[in-house]
C-alpha cells in the first residue's frame, strides 16, 4: 500500500497497548522471564518488557509498543503500528493534512476575560500574566478563549478553542495542532505539573499562587502524555512530576496508566487529586467560602 495508512483511534490504541513479549516471539527473538517481566537483549544492552511498555537500562529510558518498534526495529510512526497489528486494521482515507493557523485575535478580550475571571474564578493576576505571554487571547470569528502551545523555538503549533458563554459547553484544538505542544507554562524549577484541560491548569495555580510562575504547568487537552513527555524532552532539569487530571474513572486510569512509565523511567512522580470532579470545581469552592484545598508540599 502507497503513502500514509489512515488508523483509527482504535487502531492506534491496539497498537500502543501491543503485548511486547508477545511480539518479539512472533517476530523470532528471544526473550527470557524474570519474575513479573520479560528481558530481551539488543545486542549486549537488556530491555525489560512488561506488558506493552519497556525499560532500556542502559539508556535509562522506555515507553510503550510504539515506541519499541520504532526505536529497536527502526520504523516511523506508521510503519511501527501497521507492524504490530498485521492485518488486523481498518483501512481509511486518508485525512488532508490541514495548515495550523491561529483563529484571528478579537480587537478586545473582555468576553474571554469575563469568562474566566467571573464564570470560571480565575485570578485576575494570574490571566494577565498568561496574557501578556501571548498565551491565551480572545479569537475574533467566535470569541473564543484560545489557549496556545509553543514549541521550545517559541513557535505557535497548538491551540484549544473554548467557548465564553455560559453554559456553551463548546471545545475544540485547531486543525493542525501538535499535540505534543499543548498549552504549557515553563518555569526553571524541577517541577512539572501535568492537567487535562487548561481551565484545570489556571484553577489550579490560583489555589496554589505562591512563587507559581517557578514551576512547569501543561494542559494536554485530553488524557495524553504526549505534552508532558515533550516538556520533559526539552526541559531535561525537569524530575518531579505531579499528575493533577480528573477525579473521574478516565482520570484516574490516565493517572495511573503515565505514572507506571514514568516508573519505568525512574522519574519521580506524584497523582494529585482534585476533592471534587476537577480542579475548577474545587476552585469555584474556594471562591464561595466552603474550605476544599490542601496544602501543596513539594
Amino acid at each position: 500500500m502507497n503513502g500514509k495508512v489512515y488508523f483509527s483511534d482504535e487502531d492506534r490504541r491496539k497498537a500502543r497497548t501491543t503485548d511486547i513479549a508477545e511480539f518479539l516471539r512472533r517476530n523470532g527473538e528471544s526473550v527470557r522471564r524474570c519474575g513479573s517481566e520479560y528481558v530481551w537483549l539488543d545486542g549486549s544492552q537488556k530491555v525489560t518488557v512488561r506488558n506493552n511498555v519497556w525499560f532500556s537500562h542502559y539508556e535509562q529510558k522506555g515507553g510503550d509498543a510504539v515506541d519499541f518498534v520504532r526505536k529497536y526495529f527502526d520504523k516511523n510512526y506508521y510503519e511501527a503500528v501497521r507492524m504490530l497489528l498485521g492485518d488486523n486494521f481498518t483501512v481509511r482515507k486518508e485525512k488532508e493534512e490541514k495548515p495550523f493557523i491561529l483563529p484571528k485575535p478579537n480587537d478586545s478580550m473582555n468576553r474571554m476575560y469575563a469568562y474566566l475571571l467571573m464564570t470560571r474564578g480565575i485570578d485576575r493576576q494570574i490571566l494577565d500574566t498568561f496574557v501578556r505571554n501571548k498565551l491565551i487571547y480572545e479569537s475574533a470569528d467566535y470569541h473564543n478563549a484560545v489557549f496556545v502551545g509553543y514549541d521550545k523555538d517559541g513557535t505557535p503549533r497548538h491551540a484549544h478553542k473554548r467557548g465564553t458563554v455560559k453554559n456553551n459547553a463548546f471545545k475544540g484544538n485547531v486543525s493542525g495542532s501538535q499535540p505534543q505542544y499543548s498549552f504549557h507554562w515553563n518555569g526553571n524549577s524541577r517541577h512539572i505539573f501535568l492537567f487535562e484541560a487548561p481551565i484545570d491548569l489556571l484553577s489550579f495555580i490560583s489555589l496554589h499562587k505562591e512563587n507559581w510562575q517557578r514551576h512547569t504547568y501543561a494542559s494536554a487537552c485530553s488524557v495524553s502524555d504526549r505534552v508532558l513527555f515533550q516538556c520533559l524532552k526539552d526541559n531535561p532539569k525537569l524530575n518531579n512530576v505531579y499528575l493533577c487530571l480528573d477525579n473521574d474513572e478516565a482520570g484516574r486510569t490516565a493517572g495511573r496508566r503515565i505514572q507506571e512509565k514514568l516508573s519505568e523511567m525512574n522519574i519521580r512522580s506524584k497523582i494529585l487529586v482534585p476533592k471534587l470532579k476537577d480542579w475548577n470545581e474545587d476552585l469555584l469552592c474556594e471562591r464561595n467560602g466552603e474550605t476544599v484545598c490542601q496544602e501543596l508540599h513539594y
